[in-house]
């Protein structure tokens, strides 16, 4: 290992600032642990930036390009609707990425300023966990080395019995589409496009592909998205899933199910793929095509490499996920991970609560997690959310159920605003009524899934809800009618 290097001793030390690492560094701070945090990532003017992918390249920085893109997309199609007109609308592709970035920039260099106002030490660098030698004092396990990660010289050994990691992950790569600056992209690379393709090709149709499919689309591209399972966001509920699909393929995206890229070619400027594409019939043929960009958005994987040393006997699956128990702790004692890296739904909010739960075990605090009730989000328009279980769940796992369901276009505040696409449906136990899951789509439908979750933390029925009073006009009475729907007692629509 290396010497005469500063060292310092710490309760706990985060390894990565992303949702998770930040969280839980300050967490720790505030329940008066010694923390330190230990980040690697550097901007694109190699300067440390922290929150991990999701304020980086991530969340954040799609979600306001979304948000650009929709007022764009309005201007275009629906203001007119509203007795708005406006001559010769232009896009300035420039000054959307201006401010993209900086909204990236304040929340991470808010992130900085909790650091300080905790007393959380950072260290801007490459962090790798090691046994403390026998010299180090007995009440410390491990050792963190720290590098720099541009002259890859060691200049930090931090000692501690408490280590968080929380690496994140990064997007998997294909070997059949090798990324090539300019054409071929993953996700990061696709937010920093500053000329809208007219074609642009995006492997994989998840929320990923969809939300930065629907990006593009609205500013003029041709979007064709392939997706190589045979069914259309199997994770969420099957009747959201097909007005999604119906509804997104109305505003342009062209999305085909059950078509696996087989190769790619970089040539006159344009990128050439073979797709090979499985019909009902068991059968399959290939199609060529042709584009300006492609992404690749297939999925992501842990970044569990490099961070522990060979003398540790931490578990992972066959995929790289850190093995850990209900604690989050791994199989050497004191070392701990969160996230992404653990596998399971990859959520910014799911890292953040594990964060806190494992500040407070660490603390000596009891903490838990329930897994079944974190909600999952696509931020297309309409926004898709779900929490607790659908129904192809409920049918596979023999539960005996029933289903209220409330479209958008029987909303009053859905119809004003001319947002009247979607629907919400809820799914309770059928002896206790205890809702059992939610399925939103609507176009605030990130907000309106808390009021479920809140409800289903509370073990509420449908009944419950049914018997709340809700503002009106909202979009949330859509949530109000869907409960008195299991009833069979529904308003404003035909029971």
């Amino acid at each position: 290992m290396p010497k005469n290097i500063n060292t310092s001793e710490f309760d706990v030390i985060v390894i990565g600032a992303g949702p998770g690492g930040y969280v839980a560094a300050i967490r720790c701070a505030q329940l008066g642990l010694k923390t330190a945090c230990v980040d690697e990532w550097l901007d694109h003017q190699q300067q440390s930036s922290l929150g991990g992918t999701c304020l980086n390249v991530g969340c954040i920085p799609s979600k306001a390009l979304l948000e650009s893109s929709h007022l764009f997309s309005q201007a275009n199609t629906e203001f007119s609707e509203h007795g708005i007109k406006l001559d010769n609308i232009g896009l300035d592709i420039v000054a959307m990425q201006a401010r993209k970035n900086r909204v990236v920039k304040e929340l991470t260099q808010g992130i900085s300023t909790l650091f300080k106002a905790n007393k959380v030490t950072l260290l801007n660098g490459r962090a790798k966990i090691h046994m403390c030698d026998e010299a180090d004092n007995n009440k410390h396990k491990h050792c963190v080395y720290v590098k720099n990660r541009k002259s890859r010289k060691c200049f930090a050994k931090l000692m501690t019995g408490n280590i968080i990691v929380a690496t994140g992950s990064s997007p998997i790569r294909l070997q059949q589409a090798p990324l090539i600056d300019g054409y071929i992209l993953d996700s990061a690379g696709a937010l920093e496009l500053t000329n809208v393709p007219k074609k642009l090709g995006i492997i994989g149709a998840g929320a990923i592909g969809l939300e930065l499919g629907s990006i593009w689309q609205r500013l003029g591209s041709k979007v064709v998205l392939y997706e190589a399972m045979h069914e259309f966001l199997p994770a969420v509920d099957k009747s959201v899933s097909r007005q999604a699909l119906k509804v997104l393929s109305k505003q342009g995206l062209d999305i085909r199910i059950g078509s696996r890229l087989v190769s790619t070619q970089v040539k006159n400027k344009k990128v050439t793929t073979i797709i090979e594409v499985h019909n009902g019939d068991g059968t399959s043929k290939k199609e060529t095509d042709s584009f300006d960009q492609l992404i690749v958005a297939v999925g992501r994987k842990p970044n569990s490499e490099r961070v522990l040393g060979e003398e540790f006997s931490v578990e992972t699956d066959e995929r790289g996920f850190i093995l850990v128990d209900e604690h989050y702790e791994t199989a050497v004692p004191g070392i701990y991970a969160i996230g992404d890296v653990i596998g399971g739904a990859m959520l910014a909010h799911k890292a953040s609560e594990q964060g806190v739960m494992v500040a407070s075990h660490i603390k000596g605090e009891s903490a838990g997690i329930n897994d079944g009730l974190i909600p999952s989000v696509i931020y297309t328009h309409p926004e898709i959310s779900w929490v607790g279980k659908s129904e192809q769940q409920c049918q596979a796992e023999r539960l005996n159920y029933k289903v209220g369901q409330f479209p958008l276009a029987a909303n009053g505040r859905a119809r004003a605003a001319g947002d009247s696409e979607g629907l919400i449906k809820i799914i309770s136990d059928a002896s206790t009524d205890q809702i059992l899951g939610v399925h939103v789509m609507a176009a605030q439908a990130s907000e309106i899934i808390a009021q479920a979750v809140i409800a289903m933390e509370m073990q509420a029925t449908s009944e419950d809800l049914a018997l709340t009073i809700f503002a009106h006009p909202t979009l949330s009475e859509a949530l109000h009618e869907a409960a008195l729907s299991v009833q069979g007692k529904a308003i404003h629509i035909k029971n």
